[in-house]
């Protein structure tokens, strides 16, 4: 029996990437997870597998609209009896296009988008879901970043879009206490598809994994999205992170704790030294 056995989870941006990988180890931890995406053909491939097709009901619809957060609420409802779980994820990069850069006739257009998916989807999905939420005594898990915390995780867009997911966490954790939790998962680097906004040229793979330089961080790995999804998982299991709220895990391979000096790793001097003895 999983972490999430019985419960109901409605996730945004579950279509691919981080989101799809969410998907499949929630189902496997023993949830129900209704998922709302803007991609249908990504829906369609969700429907489509097998190992799915029980547990997981997929919605189609912009994350920025409350009525369609409000169908995949419904949806958990009618499909599953109740909501436990709000997972706001979807989201969209910027390219690390800077200040400069961007165009002054394009600075608004870029910003309403990206602000409306990354930031206003967020609020959406949670204002849709809180009195499921209420009733069930719920949590509410929030994709932020380690662009939320230090500049150079995106541009002059993304990394504002991800400092507010900060404040949405703290500020609804605070009102929303004791009854619904509210917590993040802030990853580093992840090799998956994420699009820029439409408005930026909307191409994807912001970054493959075979130019991803690990050893900027002290981890030295390449992740993969289902790397993160533990993390998830304990934010969402009511039995496991039941005095969590207002908390967000950095779970950014290290980045945040590195010096300027090269003194990370030192624990391999330890190997070495047992070698030559």
């Amino acid at each position: 029996m999983g972490w999430l056995h019985n419960q109901t989870v409605f996730l945004t941006g579950g279509g691919s990437g981080l989101g799809r990988a969410i998907v499949e180890r929630f189902v496997a931890e023993g949830a129900n997870v209704v998922v709302l995406d803007v991609d249908e053909e990504q829906l369609q491939e969700i429907d489509a597998d097998m190992t799915l097709s029980d547990s997981v009901v997929t919605v189609q619809g912009d994350v920025r609209s409350l009525e369609a957060n409000e169908r995949a609420v419904n949806t958990a409802v009618r499909e599953f009896g109740s909501l436990d779980v709000f997972v706001g994820n979807a989201g969209v990069f910027d390219d690390n296009v800077t200040l400069p850069e961007l165009p002054a006739d394009d600075i608004e257009t870029s910003f309403k988008e990206l602000f409306g998916i990354n930031v206003l989807g967020y609020l959406m999905g949670a204002r849709a879901a809180l009195p499921e939420l209420v009733e069930s005594e719920g949590q509410m898990v929030f994709t932020a970043s380690q662009a939320g915390f230090n500049a150079d995780g995106g541009g002059i867009l993304y990394t504002p879009s991800k400092h507010a997911i900060v404040g949405i966490v703290r500020q609804l954790a605070f009102e929303l206490a004791p009854r619904v939790r509210v917590n993040a998962v802030a990853p580093g680097y992840v090799p998956t598809d994420l699009s820029d906004a439409e408005a930026l040229g909307g191409k994807q793979s912001i970054a493959s994994a075979d130019t991803f330089d690990a050893s900027n961080h002290p981890l030295n790995i390449v992740p993969t999205p289902t790397d993160y999804t533990g993390a998830y998982v304990l934010l969402a299991s009511p039995q496991n992170s039941r005095p969590m709220t207002g908390t967000i895990i950095q779970a950014d391979l290290g980045r945040s704790i590195r010096g300027i000096t090269e003194v990370s790793g030192r624990a391999l001097e330890f190997v070495t030294a047992d070698i030559e003895t």
